[in-house]
């Protein structure tokens, strides 16, 4: 009976060698940088998230009352401030919806109104750029009308058909009913807008 005798494997090379230890630490890198890309993006984007949430609100603006300051449809960042002041944007809840009005008055203001639609704060009538048309729209309040502590005297910039501080519906907000302040507007694209 014959014997067969196994043939021995090859050994590979030295340079064989290293070339297969390079491409496999080269493997293990990429996979670690990867991960630590990946590990990255997680973080910004839960930044990012909480960010939006907690100091820089984004929301979609429904409806004419703003007009022709902002228009139906277009999207607005908000930032949460302590402080308004007479001009501002701001939005605020009002029976679970939110609604976007220009702070008039702040606390202690006298704010008075003429048949015209003419609003002076504190005596002296407010320079308006940005009504198009004065009206005295839905009013039940007597004037002149005193903005209560803590409280907020607002209206919309489309004085027809807003229904504002102006109405004792929604009278005077709250501080700690205001969402923020408008900053910037990001949609539509062609009219990117920041301060109001």
């Amino acid at each position: 009976m014959k014997q067969t005798i196994p043939k021995m494997a090859s050994i590979p090379s030295l340079e064989t060698v290293a070339a297969e230890r390079k491409r496999l630490r080269q493997q293990k890198e990429f996979r670690r940088t990867l991960l630590n890309i990946v590990y990255i993006l997680i973080v910004v984007a839960a930044v990012s998230v909480l960010s939006v949430t907690l100091f820089f609100p984004v929301l979609q603006v429904s409806g004419t009352s703003m007009e022709p300051t902002l228009e139906d449809g277009d999207v607005i960042v908000l930032f949460k401030s302590g402080t308004y002041e007479t001009g501002d944007l701001c939005a605020f809840y009002y029976q679970n919806k939110l609604l976007l009005k220009r702070v008039i008055g702040v606390p202690g203001d006298v704010i008075d109104i003429d048949a015209d639609g003419n609003v002076s704060v504190n005596g002296e009538q407010l320079e308006e750029s940005y009504v198009t048309s004065l009206s005295l729209g839905e009013c039940d309040l007597t004037f002149p009308y005193q903005v209560p502590e803590n409280r907020y005297f607002v209206m919309g910039d489309n004085r027809l058909t807003s229904i504002d501080s102006r109405s004792s519906v929604i009278g005077c907000i709250e501080k700690d009913q205001i969402v923020g302040k408008v900053i910037l507007r990001v949609w539509p694209w062609k009219k990117i807008t920041a301060g109001f």
